[in-house]
């Protein structure tokens, strides 16, 4: 389900993704965390009658957050591997239990997965949020420098520059 189709955008999702700015900045300032300024939403959901598991695969944003929204189900772990590490056959991953109600911050780019789910169905908000100012530079799906065309939305999150240089990184050590 795309939650910008049931209008929830405006008074929902694009608080959230501001008021996660502070925290993105000091995670990811390198991906941009300070300047996430588009988002795409969605919730997804396992069950033994339909998707068990989300094989490996990395997500067209810079920060990801994935919020387990609960329901009664046993096993389907979430797997992390190394950031933009093509899948190989014996990958190399941590696994993390995805608790009802907590959310996880990671990179988009980092490949990752959800293992099956044994008994019950899990849902899971997916937030895609994305940095313009990253993006413009470079494709994080292509790798290449982006031709921009007008597009309704945000666009996969690719504006207009407000200016050609990358975001400023935040040094941690002058917080302390």
């Amino acid at each position: 389900v795309l939650l910008n189709e049931l209008g929830m955008d405006e008074p929902f999702l694009t608080p959230l993704r501001e008021r996660l700015l502070p925290l993105t900045a000091l995670l990811y300032p390198e991906l941009g965390g300070a300047c996430l300024d588009s988002h795409k939403a969605f919730v997804v959901k396992y069950s033994l009658n339909e998707d068990l598991d989300l094989s490996s695969h990395y997500d067209n944003a810079e920060v990801t957050l994935n919020v387990s929204l609960g329901k009664e189900f046993t096993e389907g772990n979430l797997y992390f591997g190394d950031f933009n590490q093509d899948p190989s056959p014996v990958p190399r991953y941590i696994e993390v239990q995805h608790v009802g109600g907590r959310g996880l911050l990671h990179r988009g780019g980092q490949i990752h997965g959800a293992l099956p789910i044994a008994s019950g169905e899990r849902w899971n908000l997916i937030v895609w949020m994305r940095s313009s100012a990253i993006r413009n530079q470079l494709c994080p799906m292509c790798r290449r420098k982006p031709e921009l065309v007008e597009a309704e939305g945000f666009g996969d999150g690719f504006t207009e520059p407000l200016r050609e240089e990358l975001p400023q990184t935040l040094n941690l050590c002058a917080l302390g």
